[in-house]
């Protein structure tokens, strides 16, 4: 990063930064300078803040649809969606291209099709998306050891104290992250640069696809004229509600006192309010834990046969068994989860004896759960999750009552490291194959 990505720190002359170069210049009229002096680029960011901002949001741009671009060369310029491919399935990712035409993530996939009839559609490669995933969290962490991972395309870093370390301020470092990615992985990024986690989420999603937003202290300002749904975390009932308090745009609720906010929102109203304002005092944490762990199957049709429920739960036995594993945690219950043709939803739950990660021992308590359910109603959704968590280290020990018990950790340990080397298709079990 040339001149250490400070060519000029005297005067009060306002820093731009070159997306291109990447690297710091200083102007005193930012509408006539339309060119990098040094490489020429128009990929100009202008901010008086800009050298001062710490916090980085990196969001992936249609990432599903990028990788995909990006194994599949013949595939740029195309429309491109990714997502479930039947009767009932979902977009994941719309390419940009594709959504020029209206297509998005979340729709029915039966709707893109119609807004977009020249997609080209593809089922989600998930091991393909983590390993990409996995290449840019190295290279984020290379730039701080504060790298907090929101979701596979999302991460936020906080590079505050990174300027010896890298020789630049915070802005040109994150700007030469962001050409690595593309060079490297194919893949773009679009950038949020603020003074907290909140605000550089809001700026990533300013100029996308590759782009990169800089919000300062014109926060609360910027936010003013937004409606209430744009803040994260507002959902449409809350909306709603707030609307009915006169409370439909941020600047409303920005302006309450604490009293205000307390009466007319209850004891999480000063929080909203100072989120209203651009204020985060949240953290970037490395690592939060798990809460969580589940996978769900919707079907092409409805389906009343039980064995046929069955080999679909132990597919999904299998896949919560992974997912455990790669969160390093283990289950102490299950939780199961039906909806049926209807849109009813049934959930049903118990605890295990022992922590597990077993696939067997997850099926075993779930095909309890779920044979009170099954022979009158059809199903259109079916979804098991873990019901308590504990440590990886506390999994399956050792069952006096139950000789096999080491037998099968031994087993499965056996069958993950085949599938882990040849494929999940090296190594299958007789449940996925019939109903036993």
């Amino acid at each position: 990063m040339g001149n250490n990505g400070t060519r000029n720190l005297t005067g009060k002359r306002r820093p731009v930064l070159c997306r291109d170069c990447p690297d710091i210049f200083w102007s005193d009229d930012e509408t006539a300078t339309a060119r990098c002096p040094a490489c020429g680029s128009r990929r100009l960011v202008f901010h008086p803040d800009l050298t001062r901002l710490s916090i980085a949001h990196v969001d992936c741009d249609a990432f599903f649809a990028s990788v995909e671009k990006q194994r599949r060369p013949e595939l740029a310029g195309k429309p491109l969606l990714v997502g479930g491919t039947g009767e009932r399935g979902v977009v994941s990712t719309a390419c940009y291209i594709a959504r020029l035409s209206g297509a998005r993530s979340a729709m029915p996939m039966r709707r893109a099709r119609e807004l977009c009839p020249d997609a080209v559609i593809l089922s989600p490669d998930m091991s393909a998306y983590r390993t990409v995933a996995e290449r840019l969290r190295v290279m984020m962490r290379a730039l701080t050891p504060l790298v907090e991972v929101k979701s596979i395309d999302e991460a936020v870093l906080d590079l505050s104290g990174t300027r010896e370390l890298h020789g630049a301020p915070p802005c040109v470092v994150i700007a030469g992250l962001a050409l690595q990615v593309e060079k490297e992985l194919g893949v773009t990024i679009s950038i949020g640069l603020a003074a907290n986690p909140l605000m550089a989420k809001l700026a990533a999603g300013v100029d996308k696809p590759r782009g990169y937003g800089v919000i300062g202290s014109e926060a609360q300002e910027w936010l003013a004229t937004k409606p209430v749904r744009f803040l994260p975390g507002i959902g449409k009932a809350q909306e709603e509600a707030l609307t009915r308090l006169g409370l439909s745009h941020l600047g409303a609720i920005a302006a309450l006192t604490t009293g205000e906010a307390l009466r007319k929102l209850g004891p999480r109203g000063p929080e909203l309010v100072a989120r209203a304002r651009g204020e985060d005092r949240r953290r970037v944490t490395p690592l939060h834990p798990v809460k969580s762990v589940s996978t769900e199957i919707t079907f092409e049709q409805d389906i009343r046969d039980p064995a046929t429920l069955e080999r679909a739960l132990w597919d999904l036995c299998e896949q919560l068994a992974l997912r455990l594993k790669r969160k390093e945690v283990a289950t102490t219950g299950i939780s199961l989860k039906l909806r049926t043709s209807s849109f009813q939803t049934r959930s049903r739950a118990m605890k295990l004896h022992t922590p597990t990660v077993l696939p067997d021992r997850l099926f075993e308590a779930a095909r309890s759960l779920l044979i009170v359910e099954t022979g009158s109603t059809a199903f259109r959704l079916l979804g098991i999750g873990s019901n308590g968590l504990a440590p990886l280290d506390d999994a399956d020990p050792p069952d006096l009552a139950d000789a096999r018990s080491q037998s099968r950790v031994a087993m499965q340990q056996a069958i993950d490291g085949l599938r882990s080397r040849f494929g999940k298709n090296v190594v299958q079990r007789g449940r996925s194959l019939k109903g036993n």
